[in-house]
């Protein structure tokens, strides 16, 4: 084995290890206010916002998988992984300048933000997808990607059921949602309002939504790239063991 896959093994190996970690006493406290919180909305407001999630994710998944390229096959990790890493360099930058310039502008673009951020998100995801020569044109590739989204931005908590869905996914293959609408989209709008709401919220205010805006989507992009490259090594790993025996 070269020495980049022994490094790639030792990466996935503590990070599979963070994920596993029990959440911690301010992660708990933080989970027990936001649960309070949203106890307190009306469920209108909810069913509202899962709705407008829902519909809004819909449309970029389906735009995403026309214009993205075809699954990559016959490259060695190494090739195939700096591929990866440009694409999250490109998206990360993407990402920082469309916030900083929708952070300068105020709150009605401020606003837009939020759709535009995710359609950049999203693309990312299915663009590393192929990349590690996986069709996102396959229905269950998309349920894939919105698991890699959901660990990304959820509690601890939650972080922890849906890593356990990524870490055995084949054995899982039988339960996942048949269709969109079957998809949990209460939790996922949930847990990724409740992960990003402080940090956009400043890019709301005057003066310094510009630096904020570039900043948090500059990081949240970079955390979710590396955190699918983790979820697809993984998973690629799992694929080897299962042939193997």
């Amino acid at each position: 084995m070269d020495s980049y896959n022994v490094q790639v093994l030792e990466e996935l190996a503590e990070w599979q290890k963070k994920m596993k970690k029990a959440p911690s006493f301010v992660n708990r406290m933080s989970k027990r206010l936001q649960v309070r919180i949203n106890s307190v909305i009306p469920e209108k407001v909810h069913q509202a916002f899962t709705t407008a999630i829902r519909e809004m994710v819909r449309v970029v998944l389906s735009g995403a998988s026309v214009i993205t390229s075809k699954p990559l096959t016959g490259l060695d990790l190494y090739t195939r992984e700096a591929e990866v890493k440009r694409k999250i360099t490109f998206y990360r930058n993407t990402s920082s300048a469309e916030g900083a310039v929708t952070g300068a502008a105020g709150l009605l673009l401020g606003l837009a933000d939020f759709p535009i951020w995710l359609s950049l998100k999203m693309k990312m995801l299915f663009d590393i997808a192929a990349l590690y020569g996986y069709d996102v044109k396959d229905f269950r590739e998309r349920i894939y990607i919105l698991h890699i989204f959901q660990l990304t931005f959820s509690s601890q908590q939650h972080r922890q059921k849906i890593f356990a869905i990524l870490e055995q996914w084949e054995e899982h293959q039988s339960e996942l949602p048949a269709t969109m609408s079957e998809f949990d989209w209460r939790s996922f709008q949930q847990e990724y309002r409740d992960y990003i709401d402080l940090a956009k919220l400043f890019q709301l205010i005057p003066g310094v939504g510009a630096a904020v805006g570039a900043i948090v989507n500059h990081r949240l992009t970079q955390k979710l790239g590396f955190y699918a490259m983790q979820a697809y090594r993984m998973r690629g790993q799992t694929r080897q063991m299962i042939s193997d025996k």
